[in-house]
């Protein structure tokens, strides 16, 4: 065979081993859909693929039932999942997670509220108090606001799943001090959410909690701040009340059993850099985990973020919510049921 020839053919079959190694590698994202997995497609996932040529598929929406199953079943076909603060402390401790390099994510510019050797924060989030500014004469100062329904007539929309957020709501507009949350009050929660419980619309996903609320479905309720900037940047008659924001973040976990755990760790460290994280950030509204990720941020943009809106903010504890989530599960599941 001639030297030319063979130089053809090893190259040739290089390059199709190179290939091959990239398929294998091809990483399946999962994450919540609409306006927020978008800009992670735009920001995270396309850049990362162009700089590393591993490929990845966005799929979704993230569901905690499926993911157990794929795990406990060792057929898992997920390598990235973004969840809930609570869900990835708890999953951690349940072994149903890989553990991280810390090293390769960049430990020391995170938010240390959003890293654990399990999962790295994707953003953070403050849940607001949203309203539809057609429907209601008043603008709503605070949470006491969805209690009142003679001044802010009509349906409030609030999320349907037990996690926190709603009973902390419930326990600030009934008058608990922030500090004094914890161990949270259930029979006063409960109690206070009973008074408007005819009135609540549940939404259970972004895209629900935005058609309810710019329809006007909903005149107000509980949302997450990035689904309602999306809308007033599309033109809907929607604001937001910042007073009291609760907030809480988003995870970036891979499943324990994984078949591609070293390029989903590469993911991991890209989508946690400074730069992606406040193009992310620019884009939602969606405060960015990184530190050093807010001097990239334009000022006209960052008004909207989480981050400025400190004065009255009030800090989830998703802790206490991993280690009693179940039975706080069991009461509201048969609270929405009654």
């Amino acid at each position: 065979m001639g030297r030319k020839l063979l130089t053809m053919v090893l190259g040739a079959t290089l390059l199709s081993a190179n290939l091959s190694v990239q398929a294998e590698q091809a990483l399946t994202f999962v994450s919540w859909g609409g306006s927020t997995q978008a800009a992670q497609e735009d920001t995270w996932i396309a850049p990362f693929t162009q700089e590393t040529g591993i490929q990845v598929r966005s799929t979704g929406p993230t569901d905690y039932n499926a993911f157990r199953a794929m795990v406990l079943s060792g057929n898992v076909t997920w390598d990235v999942v973004d969840v809930e603060a609570d869900f990835a402390l708890r999953a951690g401790r349940e072994g149903l997670l890989e553990p991280l390099d810390l090293k390769q994510i960049a430990q020391r510019d995170i938010d240390p509220r959003f890293v654990t050797v399990y999962g790295v924060g994707s953003f953070y989030f403050s849940f607001v108090l949203g309203y539809n500014t057609a429907q209601l004469a008043h603008v709503p100062e605070g949470w006491a606001a969805l209690f009142d329904t003679e001044k802010y007539p009509g349906k409030r929309s609030l999320y349907k799943w037990p996690s926190p957020g709603v009973l902390e709501m419930a326990l600030l507009a009934d008058g608990v001090a922030p500090e004094s949350l914890y161990p949270l009050d259930l029979d006063r929660a409960f109690r206070k959410l009973d008074t408007i419980k005819q009135h609540i619309l549940w939404w259970g996903s972004g895209d629900e909690s935005q058609a309810l609320l710019s329809s006007g479905q909903a005149n107000l309720g509980m949302f997450w701040n990035g689904r309602v900037h999306a809308l007033k940047q599309g033109g809907a008659t929607v604001d937001i009340t910042w007073r009291q924001n609760l907030v809480t973040g988003d995870f970036l976990v891979i499943p324990r059993g994984s078949k591609n755990v070293e390029a989903a760790k590469q993911f991991l460290g890209y989508a946690s850099k400074p730069k992606a994280q406040a193009a992310f950030a620019s884009l939602t509204g969606y405060a960015p985990v990184s530190l050093s990720s807010e001097a990239l941020i334009p000022p006209e943009l960052s008004g909207n973020l989480p981050s400025a809106h400190k004065d009255s903010q009030i800090t989830l504890n998703v802790k206490y919510w991993s280690k009693n989530s179940e039975a706080i599960s069991q009461r509201w599941n048969a609270w929405q049921a009654q």
